[in-house]
């Protein structure tokens, strides 16, 4: 009992510490007033206009991708490296695409290797656990704690800001397609739904409030265009509800889908240069097919567009500050690789 008193009041002491010193922490940095949603900060934007475009990507047309087959050990190594902040207790990864949070058991995951990158970190009383995280597809911010009232204060802070509607994570997508509007809100109804052996985020129209109790969720994401270029956009998302594969289906909605969604983006269909939304019961997921001028512009291949991984990444994360009227805290996660030499490619650039 005297030990579990003494780790819960270490953990207060190291709360207060941590808070006061966490803005002059690597990748950390206190949050502007315009947190870039507005109409000013899209006055802001600089001028869009063609960069210098690389070569050809030669054998490594994805850098930066985890390598498939990794032992526990070799995938220790890779997250110990993706730390991009410690403080106190709480450590912040940036997490490769296509690595998943959680699995079933006997997976590799990052949760089944907390142990091992507990120990390799240096600590030994408390393993650390996910406060917050971006899904498996996507790349980008987790939040880790070894101290357990940190974490239940940072995910009860996540909750209320989720149900006041304050958006507390901004991720940062590339899209093949423009949207409409160069700002706005996504609000939509889904649903899972198990179609031939893979679950599936479906819309659902005018949901009743039966298929509210029986799953249905109302969701909602804004959007800022940051950037264009070569028929493809630079789209900042802010999702204010949490489900399944939300703004990959939003983006979808958008008649935009996510650059390297092979999930979803067979339900916009083209023709003459017109795009439409298919019925998405009716459209099993499929490798994403990029026109001739996009893949030239991308200096992909066919069969390397095949490969291409998601470019959703979670770029920024706010945390409460010191006391409750203070600014709150950004963490940021730096672009993939090859999410960067994508950017290039398009000439788009990300303020």
């Amino acid at each position: 009992m005297r030990a579990v008193l003494a780790r819960e009041m270490d953990c207060r002491r190291v709360l207060g510490r941590f808070w006061s010193g966490w803005r002059r922490g690597l990748g950390v940095r206190p949050v502007p007033e315009d947190a870039g949603f507005g109409t000013e900060a899209r006055h802001q934007r600089q001028p869009r206009g063609s960069r210098q475009r690389s070569g050809p990507l030669g054998d490594q047309p994805f850098p930066g991708l985890l390598p498939k087959n990794l032992s526990r050990e070799e995938l220790v190594d890779a997250l110990r490296a993706a730390v991009v902040d410690r403080k106190g207790p709480l450590v912040t990864l940036n997490k490769p695409q296509g690595l998943p949070v959680t699995g079933k058991p006997g997976e590799l995951t990052l949760f089944s290797v907390l142990p091992e990158l507990s120990q390799s970190l240096g600590l030994r009383e408390q393993e650390l656990q996910v406060v917050r995280a971006s899904g498996k597809e996507s790349s980008g911010l987790v939040l880790l704690s070894s101290c357990p009232q940190t974490a239940s204060r940072l995910q009860k802070y996540f909750i209320h800001a989720r149900r006041a509607q304050r958006p507390t994570a901004i991720y940062c997508a590339v899209t093949d397609g423009i949207p409409a509007a160069s700002e706005g809100k996504i609000q939509a109804a889904l649903k899972l739904e198990h179609i031939d052996g893979v679950n599936l985020t479906v819309p659902v129209k005018a949901p009743s409030r039966k298929d509210i109790l029986e799953g249905v969720k109302k969701t909602l994401s804004h959007f800022r265009v940051v950037a264009t270029g070569s028929g493809c956009a630079l789209v900042q998302l802010q999702p204010l509800t949490v489900f399944s594969s939300q703004l990959q289906v939003h983006m979808v909605l958008q008649l935009c889908p996510v650059l390297g969604d092979h999930m979803y983006s067979a339900r916009v269909g083209t023709v003459l240069g017109q795009r439409f939304l298919l019925p998405a019961e009716n459209n099993k997921p499929q490798r994403q097919v990029l026109d001739e001028a996009l893949l030239r512009c991308l200096h992909l291949t066919p069969s390397q567009a095949a490969q291409l991984p998601l470019h959703l990444h979670l770029h920024r994360l706010l945390l409460p500050g010191t006391r409750a009227r203070d600014t709150p805290v950004e963490l940021l996660a730096p672009l993939p690789p090859y999410f960067s030499r994508t950017l290039q490619c398009l000439g788009l650039c990300l303020q």
